[in-house]
């Protein structure tokens, strides 16, 4: 199958959830310390907090929990006290947070611009946007932990930075989750990579890709163990297997 066409079938479960997490309506603080997630790229709960995470324009560290996975339990375990995802911890404020709207709530409350609310969650569209995926990210892989988490420019909307997600999560590859979405009201923002001329990105992460990468285009992945850093869904899926499988 060529990549278009997995992409084309990614874009389904973003279409699905109405667009979500394709926009960046930005924050009104940000975190002196990143984030921590712990989630499930397959799990419909944990994608109601990543679309909050694009939406807020908030960088995270994410610890990707796939079923049958065991890489982050005991981490999870002495963090919560219980292996269920999304879990939350907030270093900034100590703040640690399991049920996806519970941790939503918090993000809004806590990081948002002034006006901003916390969007419906819409359990049923996301159950069936995980549906749409059938197993893909969700179930671990046999695979060798990276000495640095690895580094991944993305958006919760985009078919194309799901792929190299989902094989992140099979793969137990722990990530610095840097948000890239869409500026709101902007129609370049939704032109092709390759069509857009003299474009200046709106939002401080889209500006740090297009300096560190040359363009502004997920998804982008940065491997500070080996040097590697590389777009295109394809050849980034094809590095993490070669690289990190066990």
């Amino acid at each position: 199958m060529s990549n278009t066409l997995k992409a084309s079938i990614s874009l389904l479960p973003s279409l699905i959830r109405l667009g979500r997490g394709a926009v960046a309506k930005g924050h009104r603080k940000t975190p002196a310390q990143a984030l921590e997630l712990y989630e499930g790229e397959y799990c419909p709960y944990c994608r109601y907090v990543r679309e909050a995470l694009t939406e807020l324009d908030l960088d995270a560290k994410i610890y990707p929990v796939p079923k049958k996975g065991s890489r982050f339990s005991t981490v999870l375990m002495e963090l919560g006290g219980k292996k269920t995802i999304p879990f939350l911890h907030d270093p900034n404020t100590g703040t640690k947070l399991y049920e996806s709207q519970a941790i939503v709530d918090y993000l809004y409350k806590e990081y948002a611009n002034d006006g901003m609310v916390a969007p419906h969650r819409m359990l049923q569209l996301s159950l069936y946007a995980t549906l749409l995926r059938g197993t893909a990210g969700m179930f671990a892989k046999p695979s060798k932990a990276p000495a640095q988490p690895l580094e991944l420019y993305s958006f919760e909307a985009s078919p194309y930075a799901r792929l190299v997600r989902e094989t992140l999560c099979e793969l137990e590859l722990p990530y610095l989750l840097h948000n890239v979405g869409k500026g709101p009201g902007r129609l370049a923002e939704w032109a092709p990579p390759g069509t857009r001329k003299d474009y200046d990105p709106p939002t401080e992460n889209r500006r740090k890709l297009k300096q560190r990468g040359g363009k502004m285009m997920v998804p982008y992945l940065v491997d500070p163990n080996t040097g590697v850093a590389m777009y295109q869904s394809a050849d980034i899926q094809r590095y993490l297997v070669a690289t990190y499988s066990a």
